[in-house]
């Protein structure tokens, strides 16, 4: 194989492709990046057994070949190379020769056999979205996704399509986060629901752009894939029966106000600062006539701060875990938000204010006060 690409493209390529490479693994192989040069173009690929990373990008290929390379070394050799066109050669041996100017490296890959072929999705089923929106959504419901391995499915978040629009939500417990936005072209033919781990979610995001752009989801019978410009992800679907999140969902709520997101955002923020791993505390928050009153105490001392807010909370008082709180608030894509209550042991719904929609949902569970709280 001989081939020669600029730098900063294919420091980018190994980059990405370099997501999920496994840092340890019994299978030597898993802990490289597949280089497969052919026709004009390079395609890497990181593998990780539940993940897999295929990037394409442009490349002027001399001979045809494939080798597998440290995927750790190679990144760390093209990151203090020169900015400059990068030439590799290799030989039958598995011998690697990388040139950049004046700088040069002679390192070991192995052979393409020893990579574990990723699966492939032909005959699913798809969707497509805007890199943008799902970027968003995935960036605004992937802090209720569970880590608790007990219950595997929760670990992933439901994508769900009703043919206008994707659906996707996230459950851990003590919070619930669902986020709407309109799919791409023509209508799905048929409704899709599936589960995708957020470890892979995670990267999903990382290489979505800000853009109109479409990414192309496909649902296969056990893998789904993402095609994201020149990327492929393809990532083991989650297996099992996700929470029926429409049931938890409390409605007819008695207490509805509206908050500006920013204003809550500071007074959590405040009254937040006396909480820490070690010195844990509920906030009580006091819904009044026109305000929020957020009280917290530790062994530190006490805070109080004073929201703003529309409507009569009907003095209800209610214990809420800060960093949940805070981050179902932060998420929220609105500037202004709705908030539905009923009793002190009852969910608190974040919503968007009155006639703008159904795109997102934020539910967060109480935490029981104490008198002496």
């Amino acid at each position: 194989m001989k081939f020669s690409c600029e730098k900063a493209i294919l420091q980018s390529a190994v980059t990405t492709a370099g997501r999920v490479v496994a840092s340890k693994s019994s299978i030597q192989a898993l802990e490289g990046i597949l280089v497969e040069a052919e026709a004009g173009s390079l395609h890497l690929s990181g593998y990780n057994l539940e993940t897999g990373i295929v990037t394409k990008v442009p490349a002027e290929v001399e001979e045809n070949g494939a080798i597998v390379l440290s995927a750790r070394l190679f990144g760390e050799i093209l990151r203090r190379m020169p900015d400059d066109v990068v030439s590799i050669q290799t030989t039958a041996s598995c011998s690697v020769h990388i040139q950049c100017g004046p700088t040069s490296f002679d390192i070991m890959g192995s052979s393409d056999e020893d990579f574990p072929e990723l699966p492939s999705v032909s005959d699913g089923k798809g969707l497509a979205i805007a890199q943008g929106d799902l970027r968003a959504m995935i960036a605004q419901t992937i802090f209720a996704v569970s880590d608790n391995e007990s219950r595997p499915i929760h670990t992933g978040a439901l994508f769900e399509t009703d043919g206008e629009r994707l659906t996707m939500v996230a459950v851990d417990g003590y919070r619930l986060a669902l986020r709407r936005e309109k799919l791409m072209g023509q209508e799905a033919p048929d409704p899709l629901s599936f589960v995708v781990p957020g470890a892979a979610l995670n990267e999903v995001e990382k290489i979505c752009a800000d853009s109109d752009a479409p990414v192309a989801v496909t649902q296969g019978e056990r893998h789904v894939t993402f095609e994201i410009g020149d990327t492929l992800l393809v990532a083991r679907r989650l297996e099992g029966e996700f929470l029926n999140y429409r049931q938890t969902i409390p409605q007819n709520n008695s207490v509805v106000l509206e908050a500006e997101a920013a204003d809550l955002q500071r007074s959590i923020d405040r009254a937040s600062l006396i909480i820490n791993d070690k010195l844990k505390s509920p906030l009580r928050c006091k819904f009044e006539d026109g305000s929020l009153s957020i009280t917290s105490k530790t062994a530190i001392g006490s805070a109080f701060d004073r929201c703003p807010i529309s409507g009569d909370g009907k003095g209800l008082e209610i214990g809420f875990n800060n960093r949940f709180l805070m981050e179902a608030v932060k998420a929220a894509p609105a500037d202004r938000v709705r908030l539905e209550l009923s009793t002190a042991t009852s969910p608190c719904l974040i919503l968007p204010q009155e006639g703008e929609g159904d795109n997102f949902l934020y539910m967060v569970l109480p935490v029981r006060l104490r008198a002496a709280e």
